[in-house]
């Protein structure tokens, strides 16, 4: 049985020091030109693509680090390309590790399981795709979890994949063989949740930012946010248009996406 986290859910339970036993990974690629959000480019440059990478990111962080968790990773790609702003940026609640596996189902198994080894609580994953995420949303998703009332949460994503998994007790067996980055990844790693007979709390569904179209609606989503200044940077100043159009021309559709 699925049951639903609202969207504006009450404070978590914490422990020692308002604590929540639970922590929390961002999955996410070092913001390189012509290796992070391909799918904005048309119609950004690539370093425009990486600087909005960058800014998303960012965000992603800082309202990770604001979230009471016991502990919180950046599970990075490749730190040694990350940029040195991001570098210096970094939020001091953060430890950093490498990525391990091949795919990326491989590498969110992997992540968790690195996480868990590290301190035995339960885990929340999510990537660096949704800058409008709060610290309020992420504490209440990891309070089943917390509580022992869930042994799951589970955030789709508008386009089909996910944004958000938590898992408490993670098992490799639980993500390796969901295809990713494909119009069904959210059911089919729902599907594989229910059939391991888990307890899954469904997550409030957020937009992942995959093409102009989607930064736009993020941006206005969060609108105090670096990712809607960077994005408004980028921008023509008489902009009314969607970035789809203008200097920029019309991005091609691409397969649904998740984390990472």
């Amino acid at each position: 049985m699925t049951n639903a986290i609202p969207a504006s859910g009450g404070p978590a339970s914490t422990g020692p020091a308002g604590t929540i036993p639970a922590q929390l990974i961002v999955l996410a690629k070092a913001p390189v030109p012509g290796r992070v959000k391909t799918r904005l480019t048309p119609p950004f440059t690539p370093q425009e693509a990486a600087m909005l990478a960058e800014a998303a990111l960012a965000d992603t962080l800082e309202a990770g680090a604001s979230a009471s968790f016991a502990r919180h990773t950046l599970a990075l790609d490749d730190q040694r390309a990350a940029p040195g702003a991001l570098r210096a940026e970094l939020p001091a609640r953060f430890e950093v590790s490498p990525q391990r596996g091949q795919g990326l189902d491989e590498r969110i198994a992997a992540a968790f399981d690195d996480a868990y080894a590290c301190l035995a609580v339960p885990v929340v994953l999510i990537g660096m795709d949704t800058p409008q995420v709060t610290p309020g949303l992420l504490e209440t998703v990891a309070q089943p979890l917390a509580a022992g009332d869930a042994d799951a949460v589970f955030g789709p994503a508008e386009d089909g994949g996910f944004w958000l998994l938590g898992l408490r007790r993670p098992d490799p067996r639980l993500i390796v063989g969901v295809p990713m980055s494909a119009d069904d990844t959210g059911r089919v790693q729902l599907d594989r949740l229910r059939a391991a007979g888990l307890r899954v709390r469904q997550v409030p569904e957020l937009l992942d930012v995959d093409t102009a179209a989607d930064a736009e609606r993020v941006a206005r989503q969060a609108p105090g946010s670096r990712f809607a200044a960077t994005l408004a940077s980028l921008l023509p100043a008489d902009h009314s248009q969607p970035a789809l159009t203008g200097r920029h021309h019309q991005s091609r559709p691409a397969p649904a996406g998740a984390l990472g």
